[in-house]
Protein backbone atom coordinates (compact mmCIF):
# COMPACT_ATOMS: atom_id res chain seq x y z
CA UNK A 1 0.00 0.00 0.00
CA UNK A 2 1.39 3.20 -0.91
CA UNK A 3 2.28 5.80 1.94
CA UNK A 4 -0.52 9.08 1.94
CA UNK A 5 0.89 12.20 0.92
CA UNK A 6 -0.24 15.27 -1.38
CA UNK A 7 0.18 14.65 -4.81
CA UNK A 8 -0.48 17.35 -8.01
CA UNK A 9 -1.29 17.19 -11.05
CA UNK A 10 -1.22 20.79 -12.33
CA UNK A 11 -1.48 22.60 -15.94
CA UNK A 12 0.63 25.83 -16.47
CA UNK A 13 -0.13 27.70 -19.45
CA UNK A 14 1.94 30.65 -21.83
CA UNK A 15 -1.31 32.50 -21.75
CA UNK A 16 -4.56 32.14 -21.91
CA UNK A 17 -5.23 29.90 -24.67
CA UNK A 18 -1.84 29.53 -25.29
CA UNK A 19 0.64 26.66 -24.45
CA UNK A 20 -0.72 23.99 -22.13
CA UNK A 21 1.64 21.85 -20.02
CA UNK A 22 0.68 18.84 -18.11
CA UNK A 23 2.56 17.27 -15.52
CA UNK A 24 2.54 15.62 -12.33
CA UNK A 25 4.47 16.05 -8.93
CA UNK A 26 4.70 15.55 -5.25
CA UNK A 27 6.34 19.11 -4.48
CA UNK A 28 4.16 21.81 -6.50
CA UNK A 29 5.84 24.26 -5.11
CA UNK A 30 9.21 23.50 -6.27
CA UNK A 31 8.31 22.30 -9.53
CA UNK A 32 6.50 25.20 -10.64
CA UNK A 33 9.56 27.51 -9.80
CA UNK A 34 11.66 25.28 -12.10
CA UNK A 35 9.38 25.75 -14.95
CA UNK A 36 8.92 29.07 -14.23
CA UNK A 37 12.73 29.67 -13.83
CA UNK A 38 13.29 27.78 -17.19
CA UNK A 39 15.76 25.51 -15.23
CA UNK A 40 15.49 22.30 -17.55
CA UNK A 41 15.80 22.88 -21.22
CA UNK A 42 11.80 21.04 -22.07
CA UNK A 43 8.55 22.06 -23.19
CA UNK A 44 7.79 24.59 -20.70
CA UNK A 45 11.25 26.80 -21.32
CA UNK A 46 10.89 26.66 -25.06
CA UNK A 47 6.80 27.33 -25.20
CA UNK A 48 7.10 29.42 -21.92
CA UNK A 49 3.94 27.56 -19.95
CA UNK A 50 4.89 29.75 -16.93
CA UNK A 51 1.55 30.02 -15.40
CA UNK A 52 -0.03 27.78 -13.39
CA UNK A 53 -3.78 27.73 -14.28
CA UNK A 54 -4.73 24.71 -12.68
CA UNK A 55 -3.89 22.02 -9.84
CA UNK A 56 -5.36 19.13 -7.99
CA UNK A 57 -4.46 17.29 -5.39
CA UNK A 58 -4.14 13.45 -4.72
CA UNK A 59 -3.41 11.23 -1.94
CA UNK A 60 -2.24 8.62 -3.81
CA UNK A 61 0.91 8.75 -6.14
CA UNK A 62 -0.25 5.76 -8.69
CA UNK A 63 -3.83 7.84 -8.64
CA UNK A 64 -2.40 11.21 -9.75
CA UNK A 65 -0.13 9.60 -12.19
CA UNK A 66 -2.78 8.06 -13.65
CA UNK A 67 -5.03 11.31 -13.93
CA UNK A 68 -2.03 13.09 -15.06
CA UNK A 69 -2.04 10.32 -18.05
CA UNK A 70 -5.59 10.94 -18.97
CA UNK A 71 -5.66 14.93 -18.96
CA UNK A 72 -2.50 14.22 -21.03
CA UNK A 73 -4.50 11.72 -23.82
CA UNK A 74 -7.40 14.67 -23.99
CA UNK A 75 -8.31 16.65 -27.01
CA UNK A 76 -7.12 20.33 -25.98
CA UNK A 77 -11.46 21.48 -25.88
CA UNK A 78 -11.86 19.67 -23.15
CA UNK A 79 -8.30 20.63 -20.68
CA UNK A 80 -9.62 24.33 -21.43
CA UNK A 81 -12.61 23.20 -19.92
CA UNK A 82 -10.98 22.23 -17.36
CA UNK A 83 -9.15 24.82 -16.35
CA UNK A 84 -11.75 27.39 -17.22
CA UNK A 85 -14.74 25.06 -14.97
CA UNK A 86 -11.56 26.31 -11.69
CA UNK A 87 -10.21 29.03 -13.28
CA UNK A 88 -12.17 30.90 -15.73
CA UNK A 89 -9.78 34.09 -15.89
CA UNK A 90 -6.41 31.86 -16.17
CA UNK A 91 -5.27 33.60 -13.14
CA UNK A 92 -1.62 32.27 -12.15
CA UNK A 93 -2.22 30.38 -8.92
CA UNK A 94 1.38 29.94 -8.33
CA UNK A 95 1.65 33.64 -6.04
CA UNK A 96 -1.40 31.40 -3.61
CA UNK A 97 0.83 28.88 -2.64
CA UNK A 98 3.32 31.14 -1.66
CA UNK A 99 0.88 32.99 0.52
Amino acid sequence: MAPFGRYFVYILASRKYGAIYVGVTGNLIARTYVHREDILDGFSSRYKTHLLVFYEQHRDPIEAITREKRIKKWLRPWKIRLIEENNPEWRDLYPDLLG
